[in-house]
This record gives C-alpha cells, structure tokens and sequence, in this order.
C-alpha cells in the first residue's frame, strides 16, 4: 500500500484509488453535479470548478501489475469501457448516450407547455371534421336523399343566399326597435306587408316580434293576420283598452292579456269605433311605444294612410327606419315618391335616406306598366327597394298566412325582414 500524499496549504490530500474505473466514476460524478448547479451545457467543466486534486495522479497505467479482475491474457493496450477522468478536464464532448441534464430537462418541459395545445374546450373543431349542410331541394337534395348522405354536395347558390337572409334575420340585437310601415294611399299592400314581415320575423328570430296597428281608420292588422272569424271569437282587446289600464301593466304576463298571438307574432289590434279610432295622440302612442320596449326587441306599426294624423308625430319621433308601401300603377308610385319628400323636409332626412320601399303587384296591372321604370324611379332615392309579386294570397285582402304564399312572395318577405335588421345595426 502506497504512502499517502503529504498535506500542503494549498491542496487537499489525494484519494487513491485501486483502478482507473473508480477513479472515472468519481470523475464522472462530480461533472454531473456541476452540470446541475448550472455550470451550463456547452462549459468547459475543467474551467468551471477545479477538479479533485490526486484524481490523475491516483489513475495507473493501462495494465496494473496487481488487477486481479483482469485476465492474464488481456492485452495490455484493451480500452476501457468508461473514458479515463482525464479526457474531463477537456473541452470533450459527452457520448451521445449520455442523458442530458435537469436543466436541459426543465427547458424542454417549459418550451412544451408554452406550445399551444387544441383541446376540446378552446378548440374542440380540431376534434371533429366540418359538416356540409344538407342539401334542400333539386339536383343536390335528390342525390343526398338517394344516397343516404353518403354523396353531400352541400347547399347550392339559391339555398346559400336564403340562409344568408335568415342569418341576417335572426341575428342578436342590442335594445328595443322599432319600424313603422306607411304609404300615402290605401290598398297597396301596406298591411299585408306588416303581417307577412311580422310572421317572418317571428318564424326566423329568437324572440317573439310585435306588431302594433297605430291605423287611425279602423285598421285590420289583426284580422288579416289571425282571420276574422278567429278575431270575432277572440275578446277584442284593442289599443284603446290598453292604454286605460296601462298604468296596471307592469309584466308580461300582465301585457299578454292585450294581445292576440298569430303563431310567434304578437299583435295589438286598433281601435274599430269610428267615434274613438282617430283618438290616438303622439303622446298616447309613445307611452305605448315604451310599454313595448321593455318586452320585445322588434316592433312594427302599422300606421294606416298618411302621415299627418294625430299619432304619426309619436311614431316618425320613435321610428329606427321606415317602410315605405308603394304600388306599380303609377298613382302609387307617386305616392311613395311624395312621401319620401315631404318626410326629407320635414326633418326626417335620414328616415327618407334610409327608408325600404317596398313595390307590391297587389292588381297585377297590366304590360302597359313598365314595371323597370317604376323601380329605377323610386330607387334612387331610398336605401334598397324590394319588389312583392303578385300573390293571391295577399291580394284577396283576406288572412296573410306565410304557408299558402308562392316561393317568391316568402321570399321576397324575408329580404324585408333582413334589410329591417340590418337598419338596426
């Protein structure tokens, strides 16, 4: 046994070792405790902490005269299976099958939970493949139906553009609005109008729509949306009523007693004594318009003909846009021209701007009428025009019902009904 290493002030007395494996162990378990105490992954670990002193000096040759674990046989110049303690004090990149350190550990796991992840809270889409509309109708709905869904070509131009309308329809309002429909003249559609938007706006949106007959002439809001046996069985419950318990109005519940219900679409009947019909005031009519507003998001008012009556001050004042009804003879195209004007200088410039005009072929008038004409003429002096076809359904002057209208009139109700909502935001 060799004489231990004699002590100076500036060294700790050397460890012998009986072989250079021990002594590459050592070597190797101290790097690893440096490499965790942040000496850094590409630092020279010799120059990063001073190695244990007598580790070289302790480490015998190749072939130690005294190793009883090894064969005699072996050649002096085998190679170790671990590298000698010196090829540490190097620059020496570590084998490849070396584990990488806690540090480089902890950088992975950060780096991975910074990465973003879809889970079926944030993103459940990533989850589930997108699914094609069914198809209604013609070509695409045929081959859908004959093939079980397996063949979905998805919906065509024609059913796009109708979902795009019942989107518009049915989108999320803010607060309470209100659209009054009026025309110059009588007989052209305009409470028609009224009653196919109010029952297409109640078919499409979430909430209940309600429509207000404000006409002074013993209107008939309600019979043609209801029919006028219904109506006549039905107690009659009119503005009139409501406005004298008004002050007792304080739910819906309590309000519900003076409406009429045609499906979803919630309705205040007019006035039908001649003696109290032209009763109603500007003042009447907004405390009215303000019951209304707690309970429903749409309105439409029926305002009967003209716009000088006693009530059409409280209704224009109220008013988020316009309708205005118009005809194709050319009387009523006229009409609904003056009506725009006298609206513009009167102080309601942008209701005249922003006003739909809508064309009802209620007589279907004859090919003397150019129709085309008509448009362009009123056209350019409102935000959109529309044009209703004729229609028996709404000609006969009798229940306005959306199930016996003709495809076109539906959907010529529900571009109305859109350019409404889109008035209002």
């Amino acid at each position: 046994m060799p004489a231990a290493a004699t002590p100076n002030n500036s060294r700790t007395a050397p460890t012998r070792r009986s072989s250079w494996a021990e002594a590459a162990a050592v070597a190797d378990a101290q790097a690893e405790t440096e490499a965790q105490a942040e000496a850094g992954a590409g630092s020279d670990v010799g120059a990063a902490a001073p190695v244990q002193p007598g580790v070289q000096d302790s480490v015998p040759s190749p072939v130690p005269a005294a190793a009883p674990a090894r064969p005699a046989a072996q050649p002096a110049t085998a190679q170790p299976a671990t590298p000698p303690a010196t090829s540490r004090r190097g620059a020496v990149p570590a084998e490849p099958s070396t584990p990488p350190s806690n540090t480089t550990r902890q950088a992975a796991k950060l780096a991975a939970a910074d990465a973003p992840v879809s889970d079926f809270i944030t993103s459940p889409g990533s989850f589930v493949r997108e699914q094609k509309p069914r198809p209604k109708g013609g070509f695409r709905g045929a081959l859908f139906a004959l093939t079980g869904g397996a063949i979905n070509l998805g919906p065509g131009p024609r059913q796009r553009e109708e979902d795009e309308l019942g989107r518009r329809i049915s989108r999320q309002l803010q607060g309470s609005y209100n659209t009054a429909v009026l025309s110059l003249k009588g007989g052209i559609g305009k409470t028609s109008t009224t009653v196919g938007v109010g029952l297409t706006l109640a078919e499409f949106r979430g909430d209940a729509p309600c429509a207000i007959d404000a006409n002074p002439d013993s209107g008939d809001l309600v019979e043609r949306a209801l029919g006028e046996g219904i109506y006549q069985q039905s107690s009659p419950r009119t503005i009139t009523d409501l406005l004298k318990n008004i002050d007792s109005v304080d739910s819906l519940t309590a309000l519900a007693r003076y409406m009429h219900h045609a499906g979803r679409l919630h309705l205040i009947a007019g006035e039908q004594d001649p003696e109290v019909s032209d009763s109603l005031t500007a003042a009447e009519y907004l405390r009215i318009r303000k019951l209304i507003s707690g309970y429903y998001s749409v309105a439409l008012t029926d305002c009967g003909t003209g716009v000088t009556h006693n009530a059409m001050s409280g209704i224009l004042q109220s008013a988020d846009n316009l309708v205005i009804a118009a005809g194709y003879a050319v009387s009523g195209a006229k009409r609904a021209r003056s009506t725009l004007q006298w609206l513009a200088s009167h102080g309601y410039e942008d209701l005249a701007r922003n006003a739909i005009v809508v064309i009802t072929d209620k007589d279907e008038v004859s090919s003397r009428v150019d129709k085309d004409a008509i448009e362009e003429h009123l056209a350019g002096i409102c935000r959109q025009l529309i044009a209703v076809p004729h229609d028996r359904g709404v000609a006969d002057g009798d229940l306005v019902t959306l199930d016996v209208l003709k495809p076109e009139t539906r959907r010529a109700y529900k571009e109305i009904a859109a350019a409404i909502v889109d008035g209002y935001v």
